[in-house]
């Protein structure tokens, strides 16, 4: 090399998360938290759910749908290595209950519980009575990367719905990145891994003066999502002593498709100036 040559720069990751060995993932600089130098759930429970999908092709009947995914987080997501384990709790022919945990430098971080339900052809009861937001296409972007920091905020686009406002908002969230280097993600995973970001959008204090993680996160759908864009009519609660609420209604570019809850931990920020 020449005193004029420089060395190439390296190529930005295309994925949240790279994988290391079988059942073990390492997370790329998007998946950066937004509260601290940890990760960010939010592509966490994606990969949980690309996992259980995975082990389920191979070890149970592909004839189910997860009608409902759980998250208990215990404890902050330090950014070290990810070892992912899947398991059936409740076997069984029309449903049946899976268990994913991850553990990171060896402590379980994250227990993820799914039930899956049986396909069955029941278009003709289908329907909903849920107000349908108005799509994507030509919305004003939704500067969330105003309010939070973090690889993870800065990696999604955000298309806002009307005027947010303390603890309500309306907003599309998509992602141009991959879930998994290399290997397939189903609608399902990929959609998943954008539905923690509601606990963003809707914030009622400044995070820079309250804090508000979630320890927690509960999906159902009744519907199958599809597409890149996740859609969130999101409501936010704080109660008197300590605990507050993320509940929102979710969307693809189709209609909705379930809803979210989200436990959230209220204090305030040591670090906020007086």
């Amino acid at each position: 090399m020449t005193p004029n040559e420089s060395e190439p720069m390296p190529t930005p990751p295309t994925s949240y998360f790279l994988v290391h060995e079988p059942d073990r993932y390492t997370a790329t600089s998007h998946a950066g938290s937004a509260w601290d130098d940890g990760l960010h759930f939010s592509p966490i429970a994606g990969l949980l759910v690309h996992h259980m999908e995975r082990w389920r092709a191979e070890h149970s009947d592909t004839g189910k749908s997860i009608g409902r995914v759980s998250f208990d987080i215990l404890g902050r997501l330090v950014d070290d290595e990810i070892h992912l384990d899947t398991r059936i709790v409740r076997p069984g022919r029309t449903v049946e209950l899976l268990e994913t945990t991850a553990t990171i430098q060896g402590r379980t971080a994250i227990v993820a519980r799914a039930w899956a339900l049986t396909d069955l052809d029941t278009h003709q009861v289908e329907g909903d009575d849920w107000p349908r937001l108005p799509g994507p296409d030509g919305l004003p972007s939704y500067p969330v990367t105003d309010i939070w920091p973090g690889g993870y905020i800065h990696s999604v686009q955000a298309r806002q719905i009307g005027e947010p406002r303390p603890g309500r908002a309306a907003a599309w969230v998509t992602t141009g990145l991959d879930l998994v280097d290399g290997e397939h993600a189903s609608p399902l995973a990929s959609y998943v891994a954008l539905i923690d970001t509601a606990n963003g959008i809707a914030v009622r204090r400044r995070p820079e003066e309250w804090m508000f993680p979630n320890v927690d996160l509960t999906i159902h759908f009744f519907r199958q999502p599809q597409g890149r864009w996740v859609g969130f009519d999101t409501t936010v609660g704080f109660g008197p002593t300590g605990q507050g609420l993320t509940s929102s209604i979710l969307h693809d570019l189709d209609g909705p498709v379930g809803t979210a809850a989200q436990l959230l931990t209220v204090r305030p920020n040591p670090g906020a100036t007086e």
